[in-house]
Order: structure tokens, then sequence, then C-alpha cells
């Protein structure tokens, strides 16, 4: 039954393309699959989401639905949170508002059906139906160089699909099957000499789409263009798909593959938490800094990958990887959704037009200031959870007399990422709501109840994760 949680967002699209009323049938399908997503993961060890439909005979291929583990419980969790989130916020521009809540809704739906998927092809098959509707949102609803961005981020995803594409072919064609659990199962043993060569194109491919770099360049303009719903689906949702692959296909079936393949990925992730930082420090708008600010904390969740990576008997590395993924999830999300908030009231996001919003806006500021301290990792919310059991993870197993191995440098440097962090975040939090009130921000009204309700949704699931990570860390196994 668990295809029943993509298929209410998927209904719901299709509903609206008919003529169904978009911004209610968006509202409702949202709601409804915010209540069964969570449901279903709290509930995902029953028989009762396992379903499959077989499709081909040769080669055998079903299209089965359930959940793999823990982690695919806590990735629907994310996906519904964001998504009733999604549809609440933002305003659809006059004329537009078909095109606007039903992609909305196809993106949620691929992301969703991605994340139940127990058979790879159908796995692969949602994330592209979900960039559809992304490449769509930017590059007529976007904003600045809309179709620029469209056409480079095609490239780059088109790109990286391709290569992910022929890593899973190659994969299927060495283990003889498609279904993930039984990847996941320890029984099936891939071939030494072809690991690493499947290795390296999942670690492209699947990296691409989550912005390792040198991979990233796409993803800052794309989600600064990007309209706000999609903004935090993308970012927020559909950019785990990388990750969770790596973790749910990768990890399990080429460990020897992936352990040649470990110094240049603890290079190229501490690209993305130094190098990536430092450019963010850098950016003037708000969109671009927190696209930036995305990009450079997949970092921490691949370093949570190359702590198993090194030591597959590492048992926090998975955990904090999980609980991570969805703290930054929720916290972007909620960031995107208040930075469009931010533009409708001021009618800029650049730094230089703001300042002093918070004397006019106290609830946005509040709210703001709670996603940035979220995003630096302050106690008590999600991120901070996630980030601790990272750094953890990084050093478990290793003894007081043991030297440092190349994971725990990784780590030991990641952790400039923390201060890195403070600074963007800090400085963009002081010119946009402190200091005197720019001729921008003196007319700005504060959120209203409507633009409210989705933000505190994001807001106390950080909070409740940040005091609570049991509520995640007893879904795994």
């Amino acid at each position: 039954m668990s295809y029943l949680i993509f298929l209410i967002p998927l209904a719901a699209a299709v509903a609206i393309l008919f003529g169904a009323p978009a911004r209610l049938s968006a509202r409702v399908a949202g709601t409804a699959t915010l209540l069964l997503g969570l449901y279903a993961a709290f509930t995902w060890q029953c028989d009762c989401w396992t379903s499959s439909f077989h499709v081909l005979d040769k080669p055998s291929i079903s299209l089965a639905f359930g959940f793999l583990n823990g982690t695919s419980a806590v990735m629907v969790a994310l996906a519904a949170i964001v998504t009733v989130a999604a549809v609440f916020s933002g305003n659809a521009p006059d004329g537009r508002e078909k095109l606007y809540y039903s992609s909305s809704l196809l993106i949620a739906a691929g992301a969703i059906g991605a994340f139940v998927s127990t058979n790879v092809f159908f796995f692969y098959a949602f994330h592209e139906l979900a960039l559809i509707p992304t490449f769509l949102m930017i590059g007529l609803l976007g904003r600045g160089n809309r179709k620029e961005t469209a056409w480079k981020i095609t490239v780059y995803l088109g790109f990286g699909s391709l290569i992910l594409l022929a890593g899973i072919a190659w994969l299927v064609q060495a283990t003889g099957t498609y279904d993930m659990k039984q990847y996941l199962s320890g029984t099936i043993k891939v071939a030494s000499e072809v690991q690493k060569p499947i290795a390296a194109l999942l670690l492209i491919g699947f990296g691409t789409l989550v912005s390792l770099f040198p991979f990233h360049s796409w993803a800052a303009p794309a989600y600064a263009s990007a309209p706000a719903p999609t903004a935090m689906l993308h970012a927020g949702v559909l950019k785990k798909f990388g990750l969770y692959g790596l973790f749910q296909i990768a990890l399990p079936l080429l460990p020897s593959g992936l352990q040649a393949w470990l110094t240049p990925l603890l290079v190229l992730l501490l690209g993305n938490i130094l190098w990536v930082g430092l450019v963010t420090i850098n950016q003037k708008r708000i969109d671009l800094m927190l696209g930036h600010s995305s990009v450079m904390h997949m970092g921490y969740i691949f370093l949570a990958f190359a702590a198993i990576v090194a030591r597959p008997e590492n048992t926090l590395a998975i955990p904090a990887a999980t609980v991570l993924m969805f703290a930054h999830g929720i916290s972007i999300a909620l960031s995107f959704g208040l930075a469009d908030r931010i533009e409708r009231a001021t009618k800029s996001l650049d730094f230089s037009d703001l300042g002093g919003l918070a004397k006019p806006a106290p609830t946005l500021a509040f709210l703001f200031g709670m996603a940035g301290m979220a995003s630096l990792g302050l106690p008590g919310l999600a991120n901070f959870s996630g980030e601790v059991m990272v750094f953890l993870a990084g050093f478990q197993g290793r003894g007081a007399s043991d030297p440092l191995g190349a994971v725990q440098i990784a780590t030991i440097l990641s952790l400039w990422g923390v201060v890195i962090s403070a600074v963007y975040i800090l400085r963009a939090f002081r010119k946009t709501f402190h200091g005197p009130v720019s001729k921008s921000s003196a007319h700005a009204k504060d959120l209203t109840l409507a633009e409210l309700a989705p933000a505190v949704l994001l807001a106390v699931a950080l909070l409740l994760v940040g005091v609570f990570p049991n509520i995640l860390l007893q879904l795994l196994p």
C-alpha cells in the first residue's frame, strides 16, 4: 500500500491538469500525503506497505513498492512534511496556477515514488519523473536568467542521470536482479574486478545529482532561480535521492570498489565543505547564499558515507547520515520558503537593499534566524544532532593510540565548516534584519497566519528532532 503515498500527489496533479481547482486540490493532496506519509513512516515494518505488480517477463521487472529499511521511512517522512509546506508556501503567478501546483505535486510524487520503490529500475525512473517538472518550473516560472539556468541543470543532471543509468545497468547485469531488497540482504556478491568501475559510475552519477564537488555548479543558480516550492522540494527532498542511492545500492554491493575511491571521495567532500563554504560567504544575495549553503552541507553527509566505506562495521554512520539528511531537508526548505516571503515583502533579495527587516516583520526574523541557527548546527535543533553524529562516526573504532587515518583527518578539517557556516549565516541575518530600516524593508509586512502555518510546521520538526533525535533513530534497525 506504500504506493498510495505517491499516488495522492500524482492523482491530484493529473486532476489539476484536467481542470480541478489548482490551489485547493494541491493543499488537500499535500495534507493527505503528510498524514499518510507520517503514518507509514512510523509503521514501516508492517507487511501491509509491501506490494508488487509484474510488468515484464524478459527481463523480469516488477513494479515493487515498500520500505527497504528505516532510512526509507525517514526519507518518506521528510518528503511528506516538505510537500505540504511547499504547496502552502509561495504564490502562483496569475494565470499559471495549473502549472505551478501540478508541477509541485509531480516533483513530490517522483521523490516519494523513488523512496518507496524496491525495484532499482523504477527507483531511477521516479527520480527522472521529478526532474521534468523541475525544469519546467525553473524555465517558465523562475526568476533571473531562468531559461539559461534551466538548460544548465538539464545538461548537468542529464549527464549525471546517464552516467548513473550506465552504472545501474552494469550493476543489474552483475547481480542478475533489479530487487533492491536482495541488494541489502547480504546474499549477493559482485565480482571484485568490476566493483571499482561500477563504483566510479555510481559515485559520479549519484554525486552529480547530489551536487558533489566539482559537479555542483548547477545547484545554487537553480535554487536561486526556482519558485519557492521547487527550491524547497528539490533542495530539501529530491537531492537526497543520490545519497540515499549510495547507501542503499552502492554500499552493500560494492565495498571494495568504494574503498578504492575513498581518498578521492574525501578530497571532493572537503571541496563541498571548505571551498563551497568560502564561496557561500562571498554571496551578495540570500537565494544564492542558501543555494551554496545547501551544496556545502552535502559534504557532511558524504563524510558519513566515507566513514562507513572505510570501516563497514561503523554503527554510527548510517544513523548520522539519515538524521542529517532529514535535518538538512527541513532546514533548507524552511529557509527557501522564508526567502520567498522576504522577496515578496521587500521586492529584493540583495543584501545591499535590505536591512532592519526585524522591526516590521519580527516573526519572519525569528523563523529565518531559527532556520539559520539550525543550518550552522545550534544545539537543540535537528542539524546539530546529525552533525555531531557524523563527526563521532568519523572517529568510531579508532583507539587512543592509533594514528590518524584519512577519514579522521577529513573529519578534523570538516569542523572548519561549522565556523564557515556561522560566518555566512550571522552575516546574512545581520544584513537582512538588523541595522537601520532600509527603503525596501520600510513597508514590509509580517507573516500572515496562512504564511505562518507551513513555516511553523517545519520549525516544529526541526525542534522536535533536535531535542528528541530518537524520534528518527528508533525507526532505524
